[in-house]
């Protein structure tokens, strides 16, 4: 595990910022582990899942903003670390203005969003290309393969961006569907991070189901788009009772 190293003749207030950066860093990630699996749990659109899904957002913006600021300094520098950290804090902020904002309401702050999903692709093909021409095929000890799946999330949530500004805003399903898929990859990506990221703090007995997490955290996003999806489809097949289509003249 790497940490934020500081000279032991620094001045000991430098010593105290570094360690509130890491235990800030570590807490924020527990937390929100533990709010997102408390979303997950609760009854869809109560004051709990409101509540748990607020302490999520907040955390996560912590902890990835951390993450992605603190990387490039390790002894060892992380820059998958960066965009982890970078797509992380965009996915969920751009979740919680999916549902926090009015229904097809659109701004400056959008055409931010597809410039930040934008850069992490660009970023990503870069550094992936860094790494495939390397000697060991790595870059900062990743794989270029690692590179792909942001590349691949990047550019999902920039279609997403782009449709959105084209369509001035999106509601209903889309909507709800936008908040949930960006949200649940946000909390992906965090647990990989702890599981997969740091095999070492779990007892050996359990390393070799360190995947699990993340396959249980994709089966329920593929649950809930489809519950959203039928959802959907079940009240275009069945419109309010008593509406009736007027008759052409």
């Amino acid at each position: 595990m790497s940490v934020l190293e500081v000279p032991p003749d620094s001045h000991p207030l430098l010593h105290v910022a570094a360690a509130v950066v890491l235990y800030l860093h570590i807490g924020a990630g527990t937390v929100s582990l533990l709010a997102g699996a408390a979303a997950f749990v609760v009854r869809k659109g109560s004051r709990r899942h409101r509540l748990a899904g607020n302490i999520f957002v907040v955390a996560m913006l912590i902890m990835s903003a951390i993450g992605a600021a603190v990387a490039p300094f390790l002894p060892t520098p992380e820059r998958a670390s960066v965009i982890a950290g970078v797509l992380t804090f965009y996915l969920v902020l751009s979740s919680w203005a999916a549902v926090k904002r009015k229904p097809g309401q659109i701004g400056a702050f959008d055409y931010g969003l597809l410039l930040t999903s934008m850069t992490v692709v660009g970023a990503s093909a870069y550094l992936m290309s860094l790494a495939a021409q390397s000697a060991t095929g790595t870059l900062d000890g990743q794989p270029a393969a690692a590179f792909v799946m942001f590349m691949i999330i990047g550019s999902l949530a920039a279609v997403g961006d782009l449709r959105l500004i084209l369509r001035r805003g999106v509601s209903g399903a889309m909507r709800l569907a936008r908040h949930l898929w960006r949200m649940t990859v946000a909390y992906f990506i965090a647990a990989n991070a702890l599981f997969l990221g740091q095999p070492q703090v779990f007892p050996d007995v359990l390393q070799r189901w360190l995947f699990v997490p993340g396959l249980l955290i994709l089966g329920l996003l593929l649950y809930w788009l489809g519950h959203v999806g039928y959802g959907a489809y079940r009240r275009g097949r069945n419109p309010i009772k008593g509406s009736r289509p007027h008759a052409g003249r």
